[in-house]
Formats: structure tokens, C-alpha cells, sequence
């Protein structure tokens, strides 16, 4: 189990105390000198620059705010062996990138690898000091089955980036758009935000299997 921006190492000893085999990383050389005196397994360095596990892992992590997005895309990039993320992060990033409607480009791309679901809200006065937004517990749990190859990874993700940036007529034919329409359950005029990750995941493996 990884404790990302262990802090003052509050989750990484509930962890310890559950009997979880936990590495914290830490970047303030001060609190990582704090959680060595209670902890073996600290690691002092940036979040976005560690190495990751090349076995199966787990996180559970209070994110900073300011590099959540950045660090989700190291964690569930799927040649990643991530098993499962719960991460604490802003309300509104975690209502956005788990909302069933609209959907947004991230949650497309991750969705295909990952399922996404909000835990439950966490008032900002439960934390110390609070900060200036409510917070979120978000998970992200592997799919048993992903929807798309991971070796297929970036060619999705150009799909997903140009129906999103240019519309859905843009990527795909007009007669393939019929088709697909009817059979995945959504409009002819839909907006790239209509489509949820498992009916993007289908328009790529239908338009690569032409």
C-alpha cells in the first residue's frame, strides 16, 4: 500500500495499525524525518517522480490539490500494476470525473481501465487545518476486463481527444455513426460528453475493426 503525500503520517498509521505492509512518500524533508521514527519504508521524493511498484499495489492518499489530476494520470495509466486508488480529493474534482452525465475526456480515457465511483463527501471541517473546499473520498478500482487493450492506449486516447475536441461527426463516419447509434443507445447528435466510457470504448474497437 502506497501513502502518497504522507503529511504528518495520520493515514499511514491507521494503515500500519490494520496490518498493511505501507510505503510513505513524503516530499518535505522535515516530515519525512518525523515519519522514519515511527515508520521503515519512507521514502523522501515528489510524487510525480517516484518510482512505482512494479508489483500490484495499492494507494490510499490524501492528494494535494494542486497535482491531483497529474498524479491520477501516473496512478491509471493501465502498464501501471494498479489495483485500486482511494484518493481524498476536491468535491467538485471528484463530482465532475464521476458523474454519469456529462461525461468528461479524462473520465472516458481512465474509465476504460478503471471503474470511478464518489465514496462519500468529506465536510471540510474534518480536517486540520481545514481547507477552503469540501473534499471527497474518490475510488478508482481496476476492471477485471478492460475495455481497451492497454498496448492500445494512446490510439484510444487520440480518439477520445479529437470526438471531444471536434465532435463526434469527426471521428466517425456518417453511416458507422448510424449504426453505432442504434446499437450502443445514443443519438445521432449526441455530444462527445453524451457517450460514457463502455460506449466510447465500443466506437474505438468498432472503428479499429474496420
Amino acid at each position: 500500500m502506497l501513502d502518497l503525500g504522507a503529511g504528518t503520517g495520520v493515514l499511514t498509521r491507521a494503515l500500519a495499525r490494520a496490518g498493511t505492509r505501507v510505503l510513505a512518500v513524503e516530499l518535505d524533508p522535515l516530515f519525512a524525518d518525523r515519519l522514519r521514527a515511527h515508520f521503515p519504508e519512507v521514502i523522501e521524493a515528489d510524487i510525480l517522480r517516484v518510482a512505482l511498484p512494479r508489483e500490484p499495489f495499492r494507494v490510499v492518499a490524501n492528494l494535494p490539490f494542486a497535482h491531483t489530476t497529474a498524479i491520477l494520470r501516473r496512478l491509471l495509466d493501465p502498464r501501471v500494476p494498479l489495483v485500486s486508488a482511494d484518493v481524498i480529493v476536491q468535491w467538485g474534482f471528484a463530482a465532475k470525473r464521476t458523474a454519469v452525465w456529462p461525461s468528461t475526456r479524462l473520465s472516458v480515457e481512465w474509465g476504460a481501465w478503471y471503474e470511478l465511483s464518489l465514496v462519500r463527501r468529506l465536510p471540510r471541517c474534518c480536517f486540520a487545518p481545514p481547507p477552503s473546499v469540501d473534499c471527497a473520498l474518490m475510488r478508482a478500482s481496476r476492471r477485471s476486463e478492460p475495455l481497451v487493450p492497454a498496448g492500445e492506449r494512446r490510439a484510444y486516447e487520440r480518439l477520445v481527444e479529437a470526438g471531444f475536441r471536434h465532435g463526434l461527426r469527426s471521428v466517425i463516419p456518417p453511416r458507422t455513426l448510424k449504426r453505432l447509434a442504434g446499437e450502443l443507445g445514443f443519438a445521432r447528435t449526441a455530444a462527445a460528453r453524451d457517450l460514457d466510457a463502455c460506449q466510447w470504448a465500443a466506437v474505438y474497437r468498432a472503428l479499429r475493426d474496420v
